[in-house]
């Protein structure tokens, strides 16, 4: 059960947000989520955030949960931290992983490619900012792109933030995965944490979509089976990270694509990395005929696959 969220564009232009209490159920014959709306609150600036409030502490006192409201100054006790009766604190939000986190972010230096790629692709829009925010999310309280702009964001202290729309949660995945092929934030890490990268570990997952009809000839959702054995509208995700985990670069295949076809793509793409010699480490699914004649043609393997059990295979090779 959960808090759901509708809008309507009016005629004028004006958005109109509704707000739902709401549950998923599996459609018996479809097999996918359907939405059941509970009940409707009406109109978002209409509700009143005092009936939102007793409502979660009705649930909570169930659930025998504790529910603190950041902006009941009621629930703190201002003496007890050395502040003077007369100060009541309005709202509490939390800086210091925040401060890190950011501190890191350009220390690394990725604040300032990620600002560049945003502006040489003429956008205006803070998208570097968009994701440092889901950067420190992950860190910090894990949520979708939508929990960090509609619950996450308002906990915490990022000023820089404060004027991002959902929107540009989305969007700002669209500029990262334009520029994938950037390879400055590695090359930037690289020389900050000194990574080898004598060894470059691969592999492949599914993500799988709750759709019922594929994408058309140009998209990347298509039928295939997932590693969970399902078989539905998916994508097909690579990463090539380093002997400590630091990621090297990351692929997104149409999800009919079989691990053995996108040894081409990366093969190509990480030779053009300029790495120098280093061990290709995949499983089996990686080793075929087909990808031997890849890794003779694209590198200059200097020993062919080895195999070392049933699921693992080694390839020795220069992106020299």
């Amino acid at each position: 059960m959960y808090l759901r969220t509708t809008s309507r564009k009016n005629k004028d232009g004006s958005i109109i947000t509704y707000y739902q209490l709401a549950h998923n159920v599996r459609n018996p014959v479809t097999k996918v989520p359907e939405v059941n709306v509970i009940y409707n609150l009406g109109r978002a600036d209409t509700v009143k955030r005092e009936d939102l409030v007793r409502l979660c502490k009705s649930i909570s006192r169930v659930c025998g949960l504790t529910i603190h409201d950041n902006f009941d100054t009621e629930q703190f006790d201002t003496t007890e931290a050395g502040i003077p009766k007369d100060v009541k604190l309005i709202r509490v939000l939390e800086f210091g992983v925040l401060f890190v986190v950011e501190a890191l972010w350009e220390r690394l230096g990725l604040g300032s490619i990620l600002r560049s790629l945003s502006k040489e692709s003429g956008y205006k829009i803070p998208y570097e900012r968009a994701l440092l925010a889901i950067v420190a999310n992950r860190l910090c309280e894990p949520e979708s792109k939508l929990g960090v702009w509609d619950r996450w964001l308002s906990k915490v202290y990022m000023p820089s933030c404060r004027e991002l729309k959902l929107a540009h949660m989305y969007e700002a995945l669209d500029l990262l995965y334009e520029h994938s092929e950037e390879k400055s934030v590695f090359f930037q890490a690289a020389n900050l944490l000194n990574p080898d990268v004598d060894i470059v570990f691969y592999d492949t997952t599914t993500v799988s979509f709750s759709i019922d009809y594929e994408d058309e000839d140009s998209g990347l959702r298509k039928r295939g089976k997932s590693k969970d054995g399902t078989w539905s509208p998916q994508v097909v995700v690579a990463l090539a990270v380093t002997r400590d985990g630091l990621p090297v670069r990351s692929w997104v295949f149409p999800g009919n694509t079989a691990d053995v076809k996108t040894v081409e793509q990366v093969k190509s793409d990480l030779k053009g990395w300029k790495l120098g010699r280093a061990l290709f480490v995949a499983d089996a699914g990686m080793n075929s005929e087909a990808a031997r004649r890849q890794y003779r043609r694209l590198s200059r393997i200097c020993r062919l696959s080895l195999p070392l059990s049933r699921c693992h295979n080694i390839t020795l090779t220069s992106y020299s």
